[in-house]
């Protein structure tokens, strides 16, 4: 094994191939070719951070060369990285075991972020409004994966003084941001409004109506991250049932971006992906440009299908709500999930789990099955089950 007191303060030279211009290389000092092997001298201290920068970039390492003239390293070997905070983040490329950070920061200590952008996802003739907002996260050592949460304390004190409770949101964006520099996170906002049942008086979310008017440059509290409930499997061939309603789309976006925009080494999604989208009105549907985007792209590995309740009609003549999507399909959702590497996520709202169960149990009998058994002795114990519902 290697260890720090072999390498020191070398230098070695990386030959890689398969690196493409695209946005992340454009902001490089790189002159990136389209074929080819390219050379790179990396100090040790550097090694664990270029590694997975090459990663990002798509590029495969095919040599490493110690400029001091000594054998050659493995291009999948590294040496043992020194004990520093650059060194202990997640193993780059072949790596399997996943690094699943949880609570790096706490409310009693939270970190600040800073806002990037916030903008109006909700198109004209829609319905509320709903805000996907980008903060600045590279002064804190905040990290997460896709399908993780983080905590928003509002500013302020509540009607008795004390500061604000935190509200938890689940994360828009992959675990490299949306500026793929790993220096950002995303939320995607519901401005929560209601009328107050005894008095009449429409009543504003505390923190929903905080992040809503923030601004490019204003500082917030962020904990977290949190949740392990919804994170995606390993598997690139697995095929992945996304049911969700509103600003439940959030994490979904994360996963769909990173299957489908982004290009790794070490994950290319080459399964089914397949998302069930309810919304009040056409105008309502978050990301629709992109998610229509990514259909026509990738048609053999991507699936989309909304349930427009104002817009759209049942067969009866009924509204289309997602469990009514979920009941046409039903039959073929459930040959579906014999398969072991099947998946079900759903996010949003409680109320249309009841409709989904039974749409599935009346799946599961045409097959001879019980749905609640199956559902409890197969999916959920299989951990092919995930939910998280308000």
């Amino acid at each position: 094994m290697y260890n720090a007191t072999n390498f020191g303060s070398r230098v070695f030279r990386y030959e890689v191939v398969g690196l493409r211009q695209n946005a992340e290389t454009d902001k490089t000092n790189h002159s990136i070719r389209n074929s080819g092997s390219q050379f790179f001298n990396v100090p040790y201290e550097r090694m664990n951070q270029f590694m997975r920068q090459i990663s990002r970039w798509g590029g495969k390492i095919v040599s490493i060369q110690p400029l001091d003239g000594s054998a050659p390293l493995q291009a999948n070997t590294q040496p043992t990285p020194p004990s520093t905070p650059e060194a202990a983040a997640p193993q780059p490329a072949k790596e399997k075991k996943v690094d699943i950070p949880v609570n790096i920061y706490r409310p009693n200590n939270p970190c600040i972020g800073k806002v990037i952008s916030n903008e109006e996802l909700v198109k004209e003739g829609g319905e509320g409004t709903v805000k996907h907002i980008v903060f600045d996260i590279s002064n804190t050592d905040l990290r997460y994966l896709e399908g993780q949460s983080i905590g928003i304390i509002p500013a302020g004190t509540d009607a008795n003084g004390k500061p604000h409770k935190l509200r938890l949101y689940s994360i828009a964006s992959t675990r490299h941001g949306d500026h793929l520099d790993d220096k950002t996170v995303s939320l995607c906002v519901r401005q929560l409004e209601y009328k107050d049942k005894e008095t009449g008086e429409t009543v504003y979310g505390v923190c929903s109506s905080y992040l809503n008017k923030l601004q490019p440059g204003d500082e917030v509290k962020i904990t977290g991250p949190v949740g392990k409930e919804m994170l995606l499997p390993d598997d690139p061939e697995a095929t992945i049932i996304m049911l969700a309603t509103g600003t439940g789309i959030a994490p979904f976006r994360a996963f769909l971006w990173r299957m489908f925009k982004e290009q790794h080494a070490d994950y290319q999604f080459k399964g089914l992906a397949w998302l069930f989208f309810g919304v009040a009105y056409t105008a309502n549907i978050l990301y629709k440009e992109q998610l229509e985007e990514l259909q026509q792209q990738y048609p053999d590995h991507f699936r989309l299908t909304y349930a427009i309740s104002r817009e759209q009609k049942t067969a009866d003549g009924g509204k289309m709500y997602i469990q009514n999507r979920i009941a046409e399909h039903a039959d073929e959702l459930w040959q579906l999930l014999q398969k072991k590497n099947t998946h079900v996520y759903m996010c949003g709202l409680k109320g249309m789990e009841p409709g989904i169960d039974e749409a599935m149990t009346a799946a599961a009998a045409k097959n001879g099955a019980d749905w609640q058994d199956f559902l409890k002795g197969t999916l959920k114990k299989e951990g092919r089950w995930h939910v998280e519902t308000y």
